[in-house]
């Protein structure tokens, strides 16, 4: 029996998402129905090298938009001359690093950017535990632990 059925790979949007930790990168490439495509962790170490390895890994993907939830503190103020920046962090390397301005300069694509704690909350409440509720509320313990609640 012939296969009818093919599918055109330049109409599936192809979706971008790092949570850029201290300790590492999780970037993720998923399609527009959420499902995860491709996925790869890279160790934070410099920018410059830790960026090498994102650009690397998205390049291979025709990607419509990139999400980012970043370590920080981070400025999400869009008003602001620093927004895109991660600000004031301790990690070597990444005090005062444009980092949505890094993307934007690779990517023609729109870049959502918000604070890693922001991008899980969102994460539960569309397709986690929060899900099923009218609210969710998440306390992060800043090592990758999150409590989740909601009613």
């Amino acid at each position: 029996m012939p296969n009818n059925f093919s599918i055109n790979r330049r109409s599936i949007k192809k979706l971008g998402a790092i949570e850029a930790g201290g300790t590492k990168f999780v970037c993720a490439v998923g399609n527009d129905k959420g499902d995860v495509i491709d996925k790869i962790n890279i160790r934070t170490t410099t920018p410059e090298q830790t960026l090498t390895n994102v650009f690397e890994f998205f390049d291979k993907h025709n990607l419509s938009f990139i999400g980012i939830g970043s370590f920080g503190p981070i400025d999400i103020n869009k008003n602001s001359k620093k927004y895109g920046f991660i600000t004031t962090t301790p990690k070597k390397g990444w005090n005062n690093f444009n980092f949505l301005g890094v993307m934007k300069e690779r990517y023609s694509v729109p870049i959502a950017w918000t604070t890693d704690v922001n991008a899980a909350t969102y994460g539960e409440y569309k397709k986690g535990n929060g899900k099923v509720r009218t609210s969710v509320l998440v306390s992060e313990s800043g090592v990758g632990q999150l409590l989740i609640t909601g009613y």
